[in-house]
């Protein structure tokens, strides 16, 4: 293995609090942005994501008031995602202080504005999400959700990765529907399947529990891990999981 394992803690927010939930719901609260934030960079993070979970739900742009006050603590680069939804709110994002953007269910209603984007901001500001759940019924087993995890679309996600990867897109965030805050661990057959059939990097999000865990998600192919619920409640420090990575032979930033 090559690439350098990353590690990114994810802040989920809504109401201008962190928050995190189990299989997208069942939402409790973890802390302030900022705050958060500063600890995770103390703490030796190598990225940050800030998700607006309920932006594209709500119909509503994304909290720009909350990455700009990230943006001033934030000593990493941080990605935003939620509300995003054309050429001008993702400038306004990048505008506030965060160094990408992140699509999910505007990129899936429309396609075009993901060239759009990476020809616009450059291809290293774009990363598109893609929430999964399992369907038998797909070819490869899953399928792809919009608006939060919340409404099937009937397109497999396997092709929909593959297709997002040809428009240049340089990371690609799968969030599996069914190990979202779990702490079972990662969905390893969707990040396999993606690692497989794209060449973009893939982020493990969704699941983890214990350090084997983001171990796993690595020899499945992702090069950045994601977590929420282990850094937000104290359960694993940043720093304690790049040793034991490094302890197991992996390249850590």
């Amino acid at each position: 293995m090559s690439e350098t394992i990353r590690i990114m803690p994810c802040l989920d927010m809504q109401d201008g609090r962190v928050v995190k939930g189990v299989h997208f719901v069942d939402i409790k609260d973890a802390g302030d942005p900022v705050e958060c934030a500063r600890a995770y960079c103390q703490d030796g993070a190598d990225e940050l994501a800030l998700l607006d979970i309920t932006a594209t739900v709500e119909g509503r742009g994304t909290m720009l008031d909350a990455v700009r006050r990230v943006s001033k603590v934030a000593t990493v680069p941080f990605t935003v995602g939620g509300g995003i939804n054309d050429l001008s709110s993702a400038q306004a994002v990048l505008r506030a202080g965060a160094d990408k953007v992140s699509l999910s269910s505007a990129a899936f209603k429309n396609p075009d504005l993901i060239p759009q984007l990476v020809k616009e901001l450059g291809r290293e500001k774009v990363t598109v999400a893609i929430d999964v759940d399992r369907n038998q019924a797909m070819p490869s087993g899953y399928e792809v959700y919009i608006n939060g995890g919340r409404t099937a679309t009937g397109t497999d996600a396997i092709e929909w990765a593959k297709r997002v990867d040809g428009m240049g897109v340089p990371v690609i965030l799968p969030t599996s529907k069914a190990g979202d805050g779990s702490q079972s661990g990662y969905d390893l057959p969707v990040i396999r399947a993606m690692k497989a059939s794209v060449a973009a990097e893939i982020v493990a999000s969704g699941g983890a529990g214990k350090l084997d865990h983001f171990y796993d998600a690595v020899q499945a192919g992702a090069t950045i891990l994601l977590a929420a619920s282990m850094f937000h409640f104290g359960m694993i420090r940043i720093q304690e999981l790049k040793q034991y990575l490094r302890n197991r032979g992996l390249p850590v930033a």
